[in-house]
């Protein structure tokens, strides 16, 4: 796409599969240097591995983001590997099905911090750096903040959280000139996702009727389109975007479900 994001180091939590390994692929590729914080250190060196094997690079930290001195840690590790921080990307988390009927009180605490602090603790630790950059940020969220879901209110809260948040950093970093972005998800086929298809009995099916009801193509979103928007609103071809909520999603959240009968 040629954004000029070469040799940018982007810290990507959650790089290591999924939606973040779609964004480390796209970012390596433009030539940024996609700088993974995960939980398993061996994930993410394979994933380092495999982009240095394509000829481009890529950086990454064993980091247990539930762990608040671990963000803070993680963040100190780029800043003595690289010395500054052009963006970054908050996408780790997992759809943990805490409901309210079924939900208590530690286990609601807990996946907010899986899903929504972490969020707040990376951007508090890279800011001095991200002023200092004039970078961006893109919050990675979910359609459960708009649509709900049934049974998993802590992930819902927490994506509303991220919208929140997006919005009130876009308006507290305007004197750094700090653009603050998020990209919402819907309906995108990663390994999270494929475990809780294969959870019904009749999988397949169930595939087939949610696909049904996407308006745009009748498929899932790919972890490649949604990695292409969070690449363009990390560059400076989206220079005059920020505060924007941004559903890469094939309609599936806002256009009426009637067209797909």
């Amino acid at each position: 796409m040629q954004l000029s994001l070469t040799d940018k180091i982007i810290i990507v939590t959650g790089g290591a599969k999924g939606i973040g390994l779609g964004i480390c692929r796209v970012l390596a590729a433009e030539g940024a240097i996609p700088f993974i914080v995960g939980r398993n250190e061996t994930d993410n060196k394979a994933v380092v591995a495999a982009i240095e094997a394509s000829g481009r690079k890529a950086l990454q930290v064993a980091a247990d983001l539930t762990r608040p001195d671990d963000c803070r840690i993680a963040v100190e590790t780029i800043i003595k590997q690289c010395g500054g921080i052009d963006g970054l990307v908050n996408n780790a988390g997992v759809n943990d099905g805490v409901g309210l009927e079924n939900g208590d009180y530690e286990s609601f605490m807990a996946s907010l911090h899986k899903n929504l602090v972490h969020y707040y603790l990376m951007a508090q630790h890279a800011l001095p750096h991200l002023i200092k950059s004039k970078g961006s940020i893109v919050n990675i969220g979910s359609k459960t903040a708009d649509t709900g879901q049934g049974g998993t209110s802590a992930y819902a809260a927490a994506n509303g959280g991220r919208n929140a948040l997006t919005r009130e950093w876009a308006v507290e970093l305007l004197k750094y000139n700090i653009r603050v972005n998020a990209v919402v998800v819907a309906e995108c086929f990663t390994p999270l996702y494929e475990t809780w298809i294969n959870t019904f009995e009749n999988k397949e099916e169930k595939l087939a009727s949610i696909t049904s009801k996407i308006p745009f193509g009748k498929r899932m979103t790919t972890a490649e389109e949604i990695a292409n928007m969070t690449a363009f609103l990390l560059s400076e071809k989206s220079s005059h975007t920020t505060g924007q909520i941004i559903y890469v999603d094939g309609g599936y959240t806002h256009l009426d479900r009637a067209i797909s009968e």
